[in-house]
């Protein structure tokens, strides 16, 4: 099952700049390794570009010692017309005889120079005393002092790059896990107010995929976006002081690719936002209908659910298509931009070659220049794409972690003690509203005695649930005041107040794990046997006892448990609590009329000793509430218990009778 918020659109950040900055001030703490890993990741870029110099230089020294010393044959070209056969030459200690002049001379006029096998030939028929002087010598001190310093340099910048690789990863690594333990420490801080307006996917997503992503790109793109901007600038700068000529030739012929390469990324990018878009509809139409797959059948819906599908899939067959198409030129254009290149430099190194205004060496050092020049550009484009979502996930992160926390409790100093606590509970004309200008609750007051069942009752949006969270201290009351024992929950800590009530709601939850886990839930001095009797009360034992492994079975969310067991399940874990109040939020709305009725008889022993309030609306199953509150509108309109509010034949009553009257 994918994430929540995995296939939604990337977003841009609000405020890019912004985000980054904040981002970066977050990573203060491995500031100091951060400056380190980059410093690396510019150095081994360097190292990079000056590769290709000690390439030419290698390139050239080899190139000399394959071909013959002209300079000194020149010389002795010189002196040979200058003395004429006549004498004897002597050049760098070494004699050469009038007989080897007049061989050489000889060889000279019978050699056609346009025939270079003829040319190799004779040059090996020389006179010894100049083939000596004039034959091929490779200085191999230079050589192998060039090759080892261009060893090291390649050595040294492997070495920087996994070093700088490494920390990366260990800043992202921390940085995640810190942005994670800060989000897990301010989830509990957070007033429920928040998460009652907001998706719970987009917190999820926020969590997972945000961080992940933030996660990834700093391992990734930071730095190589640093040491692709230094071999960009830097293999820009050294072609030009190698040679300008070849550098311009270099650049222009580079810059007419990269215009065709523009030109399909904005082709395209229309293509990816039509695609994500279509396949966020696509996505969210096959969830309703296939969750809606019996209605869909039922009324006969399945020609048009169809046609629907097709449309929106052979709209994203097309989007998808074009998009996956002009993004594959890429590659191509790429080669093509670099191949290109390589052709123009080679046709300009020739011709400077031929005239004698540069080596083959600078033709090498270009080829790998070349290379430095264009790659960069398409990893920089893409680390700046990526820098782009990271700063959208970033500003996402932060703005969770910005958001206003409940109001700090370590000035409280008073406590209940849940196992001295009495049970009395005052509601003081309390008023409350989510809104500062809708009030909910508008002048609410009622004092419930210890061990008192008190049902609240009222059609939707009485204000029921509402009562609840306000008594739980899930949100603070605009006035009035609430009292637990004739302390004011405002005295209380909300962690004291939690401790002293036990909670069976409508929404079931159950995590994946055993069972015994599940019931026990923060529990750990419970047996086996006191979850076993809790579980026989409320009629979930056969069901355990039918499974497996009992109570090891674990719970998964393939499993199928229907809503109904989960909801035992959860009564029976708040059947082990053990709190002086008791909280019953449309506890049995989820079990059959039998079930119910085994459910009722186990939560009246629930109650035994206890304050509960139990909301329903089921009015069946609060017949023998102590005190029934009929709530509308916010106020407390009706009070009493079942016969008595009957005998009064109100609102009460007709919601009773609503519920059973039958048409005839």
């Amino acid at each position: 099952m994918p994430r929540p918020g995995r296939n939604q659109v990337a977003e841009k950040p609000k405020n890019f700049f912004g985000s980054l900055k904040k981002l970066f001030n977050s990573l203060s703490t491995w500031k100091n390794l951060i400056i380190f890993s980059l410093l690396l990741a510019v150095i081994s870029a360097i190292f990079s570009i000056i590769a290709p110099k000690m390439l030419s230089k290698l390139t050239d020294e080899i190139t000399l010692g394959i071909k013959p010393d002209t300079e000194l044959l020149t010389e002795i070209n010189n002196q040979i017309k200058e003395n004429n056969m006549q004498k004897d030459i002597v050049i760098n200690d070494v004699t050469i005889t009038i007989n080897d002049q007049i061989e050489y001379v000889k060889l000279l006029s019978s050699m056609n120079v346009n025939d270079q096998d003829a040319m190799l030939k004779t040059f090996d028929k020389l006179p010894s005393s100049i083939y000596s002087l004039v034959k091929p010598k490779m200085n191999i001190d230079n050589i192998r002092n060039i090759a080892i310093v261009l060893a090291i340099l390649y050595l040294l910048g492997s070495i920087f790059n996994y070093i700088e690789g490494y920390n990366m990863a260990t800043v992202s690594n921390n940085f995640a896990r810190t942005l994670r333990t800060n989000i897990s420490y301010k989830i509990n801080r957070l007033p429920l107010k928040f998460f009652d307006n907001h998706e719970t996917g987009d917190i999820l997503s926020r969590i997972t995929n945000d961080i992940d992503t933030i996660h990834m790109n700093l391992n990734q793109s930071l730095a190589n976006l640093i040491a692709n901007l230094t071999l960009f600038l830097g293999s820009m700068v050294m072609m030009f002081v190698t040679n300008w000529i070849m550098a311009i030739v270099a650049i222009l012929s580079s810059l007419f690719g990269f215009i065709f390469m523009f030109i399909i990324l904005s082709k395209s990018q229309k293509y990816f936002e039509q695609k994500q878009k279509i396949l966020g509809e696509l996505n969210g139409y096959i969830e309703e209908m296939y969750s809606g797959h019996t209605i869909v059948r039922t009324y006969n819906g399945i020609n048009n659910a169809q046609k629907e599908f097709d449309r929106l899939n052979k709209g994203l067959y097309k989007s998808n298509m074009m998009s996956q198409f002009l993004s594959g030129l890429m590659g191509p254009f790429m080669g093509f931009i670099g191949n290109f290149g390589y052709v123009c430099v080679c046709i300009a190194g020739a011709i400077l070659v031929f005239n004698g205004h540069t080596t083959f060496g600078t033709i090498v050092a270009f080829m790998v220049y070349i290379r430095l020049f264009t790659n960069p550009l398409s990893q920089i484009a893409q680390s700046m794409t990526s820098m782009q979502s990271t700063a959208a996930a970033s500003e996402r992160v932060f703005e969770f972690l910005d958001e206003e926390e409940m109001e700090s409790e370590t000035h409280i100093t008073k406590h209940l003690d849940k196992s001295k606590v009495k049970g009395e509970i005052v509601f003081d004309h309390v008023k409350f509203g989510y809104d500062p200008d809708k009030t909910i609750i508008k002048d609410f007051s009622v004092k419930v005695k210890p061990g008192q069942k008190v049902a609240i009752v009222g059609p939707t949006g009485a204000g029921k649930t509402t009562l609840v969270n306000l008594l739980m201290k899930f949100y603070d009351i605009n006035s009035g005041n609430i009292t637990i024992d004739g302390v004011s929950t405002k005295e209380l800590t909300r962690e004291n107040i939690h401790d002293l009530f036990c909670m069976v709601l409508q929404d079931t939850w159950l995590f994946e794990g055993s069972i015994r886990d599940n019931i026990k839930f923060n529990r750990t001095d419970l047996s086996d046997e006191e979850i076993m009797n809790a579980c026989k009360v409320v009629g979930v034992s056969h069901f355990i006892n039918a499974l497996p492994n009992k109570l090891d079975f674990e719970l998964k969310d393939s499993e199928s448990i229907s809503s109904g067991q989960k909801q035992l399940f959860t009564i029976a874990r708040g059947m082990l609590e053990d709190a002086p109040f008791l909280i019953l939020d449309e506890a049995t709305s989820n079990v059959d009329t039998r079930t119910e009725e085994l459910v009722q008889k186990a939560m009246d022993k629930l109650t035994v000793g206890r304050t509960s309030f139990i909301i329903a609306h089921r009015l069946s199953t609060i017949k023998n509430a102590d005190l029934i509150l009929v709530m509308k509108d916010g106020n407390i309109i009706e009070t009493g218990n079942h016969k008595e509010l009957m005998k009064k034949n109100g609102f009460y009553a007709d919601l009773y009778n609503s519920q059973f009257e039958k048409t005839i």
